[in-house]
């Protein structure tokens, strides 16, 4: 059975199951106000890895992620470029898909937006207020920790040591809260921002509430896993928390979070900080896979860098795999090694541990290479299959067939040769032209690399 890290307890334990056969899981989707960076293509990829390992030990999936189409940054942004709000979002999102599309990642099963469900939100909101767990000030209505006994359970810290207010996103009316760390659960519009009718005033609701509420709408109370970043854990995913136990329901019973991508400098990549790096340049240098790659060589939970030589080491770890497949492509056909896939299993119930299980990927194809060496079909046969069916269950597939004839070789060959003379129009050109063809281009140490994408 799968084993996770519990954010709430601590510890690495089992990931209960409500349902027999099936798992539920919540990840907290993009605000879409801008282009994705690779921090959220971390976070998509743990995730989609997660699912995908659960699938292929024959559970059930339903996973829920969705879309904050509505924010204070989504409306800054609109009236820096004097464009409409709802334009900035829907262009984001788009953008943010086609992303994930090139990186692999599987689509939720259910993309909520926000906007979908303000009426749900006010509802809930008249609940807490109701139940005097939430009150009214004159900029909005805010909820009242002191409601909420164990507040605070994510952050593992005393009420009296939390900060005011929602991280990196601007609380207004802090003069007027109960305690400094009440947040905000509904804020009333100025003049010509976007509103939605309450009983308590024009407004919009609070980035904290839209995930309660979907969560349990489409997933129910207990569902089984809430996921995100770990910068989410405080205050986004411990406000989401509180407004369910000030609500008397039964919440996520299991907490994941995924580390940071960070700089050189080993501070995390955020756009408020403007350390990001647009994932969308990643995709165009790079293989998909190489980041997927790289990012399953690095624990979930530990911070990693993003840089050329890690990349460029991914890219090369991952031609090696494609070549073996191609290598190998005789001895296609076969059962899998099932004492390799019984090593792979522990590895991923091991609170996912994507670096161990990618070891013993390599591991198999370098025995699998000396068995080729020494004619040892059958040890072949099982063991390619073993490969192919964990790299599967990972996400990363493979390439069992070179499909890059000579005239797309010689193009490659070209734009190294522009590269080399500084000729940096002639060889963006190329570049353009090999990837309009469905390539991949990777611009490595060794030279230009190209595949099918």
């Amino acid at each position: 059975m799968l084993h996770l890290y519990d954010t709430a307890t601590q510890e690495v334990r089992q990931l209960a199951m409500r349902d027999h056969g099936s798992v539920s899981i919540y990840l907290c989707g993009p605000t879409v106000y801008g282009p994705p960076h690779i921090g959220h293509g971390r976070a998509t990829l743990v995730y989609d890895i997660l699912r995908r390992y659960l699938e292929w030990t024959g559970l059930a999936v339903r996973l829920v992620s969705n879309i904050t189409d509505i924010d204070d940054k989504i409306i800054d942004r609109a009236n820096r470029e004097s464009r409409p709000w709802g334009d900035i979002a829907t262009k984001c999102e788009n953008v943010w898909f086609d992303a994930m599309d090139k990186l692999g990642v599987q689509r939720p099963n259910d993309v909520p937006h926000a906007t979908e469900y303000v009426d749900s939100m006010v509802k809930m909101i008249g609940e807490l207020i109701a139940s005097d767990c939430a009150y009214v000030t004159n900029d909005g209505v805010y909820l009242s920790i002191q409601k909420v006994p164990d507040y605070g359970l994510l952050a593992h810290q005393n009420i009296d040591d939390m900060l005011a207010g929602g991280g990196d996103r601007t609380v207004l009316g802090a003069e007027q809260k109960k305690h400094p760390a009440d947040f905000v659960l509904w804020k009333f519009s100025k003049p010509a921002e976007p509103a939605w009718p309450s009983p308590w005033g024009q407004g919009r609701p609070g980035w904290h509430s839209e995930c309660v509420v979907m969560s349990l709408d489409l997933l129910g109370e207990g569902f089984d896993l809430h996921c995100g970043g770990a910068d989410l854990r405080f205050p986004h995913h411990e406000n989401e928390r509180a407004q369910a136990v000030a609500l008397g329901k039964k919440f996520a019973g299991h907490w994941m979070h995924n580390g940071f991508v960070v700089d050189i400098e080993g501070e995390k990549m955020s756009k408020s900080v403007g350390n990001v790096s647009n994932l969308l340049d990643l995709l165009d240098q790079y293989d998909a896979r190489t980041y997927r790659l790289l990012l399953l060589q690095t624990h979930y939970r530990s911070p990693v860098r993003v840089g050329s030589e890690n990349l460029e080491a991914a890219a090369s770890a991952l031609s090696g795999l494609d070549g073996f497949v191609v290598r190998s492509a005789v001895n296609g056909g076969g059962a899998p090694d099932q004492q390799v896939l019984e090593k792979f299993r522990t590895a991923m119930n091991n609170d996912l541990d994507t670096p161990a299980a990618t070891a013993l990927i390599f591991d198999s194809v370098r025995q699998a290479n000396v068995a080729i060496d020494e004619h040892k079909t059958e040890l072949v046969v099982s063991l390619r299959a073993a490969v192919l069916e964990m790299t599967s269950a990972l996400g990363l597939f493979l390439n069992e067939v070179h499909d890059v004839d000579a005239a797309i070789s010689a193009k490659a060959v070209a734009l190294d040769a522009a590269r080399t003379a500084k000729d940096f129009a002639t060889a963006d050109a190329l570049r353009d032209e090999l990837q309009s063809l469905g390539y991949v281009v990777e611009t490595t140490k060794e030279g230009t690399r190209v595949r099918r994408g």
